[in-house]
């Protein structure tokens, strides 16, 4: 069975195997209640992000730093995945091999960074990759059953996107099906010995 969450709208697409439940991955509240009735779990994969508004874009420059968007982007893109580590992390006492997964971006990796720009998703991809790192640390130790992953699915033909696809060769822009079968892929051939690794969609490990 395969629990699934939703922000605001309900998805359309239904399966039978899927149950769709609202929940606001930014509030604590709301992420310990919804951990609370859920048992034991073998898979996690966190997907929240958000890379623009229609108001906001990345920055080119620091002139464009905006403080409430920089915040923004920490609230959505790295503090989700604390809340759920801390919150799920009973479920996973089970002690069969699981995976806890966030989708973080390239852009995120300090040292593959040579073009600039874009402060505060870099930055807030950064530090949910050292929140993944640093999660991965503590639970060698209290589940090591468990591999914490950071993914990077490629660039994906999605509204998140959508606004900077131009320069992005035909072969590289995946469909969301495709981009999900990599990741999937990937995070079905991990292993607990693996946790603490970012890795692309092709199974490249990346540097952090």
């Amino acid at each position: 069975m395969i629990t699934a969450t939703y922000h605001r709208n309900t998805p359309e697409n239904g399966h039978a195997r899927v149950t769709w439940q609202r929940l606001d991955m930014t509030s604590e509240s709301s992420v310990r209640d919804w951990a609370q009735q859920l048992g034991e779990i073998d898979w996690v994969i966190n997907a929240a992000g958000i890379l623009h508004t229609p108001a906001q874009g990345p920055e080119k420059s620091i002139r464009q730093v905006d403080p409430a968007f920089f915040l923004d982007n920490i609230r959505i893109n790295t503090l989700p995945t604390l809340l759920l580590a801390k919150y799920l992390q009973p479920r996973f006492r089970h002690g069969r091999p699981a995976v806890f997964a966030t989708v973080s971006a390239r852009v995120g990796s300090i040292e593959d960074n040579y073009l600039g720009g874009w402060f505060s998703y870099r930055a807030s991809k950064a530090a949910l990759n050292m929140s993944l790192k640093t999660l991965a640390i503590e639970w060698r130790r209290k589940l090591p059953n468990v591999a914490v992953v950071a993914l990077h699915p490629g660039t994906t033909d999605t509204a998140l996107s959508r606004p900077f696809q131009r320069n992005v060769p035909r072969e590289q822009l995946f469909t969301p099906a495709q981009s999900v079968s990599y990741m999937l892929n990937v995070l079905d051939g991990l292993k607990p010995a693996q946790s603490g690794r970012f890795m692309a969609f092709d199974g490249e490990q990346l540097p952090w």
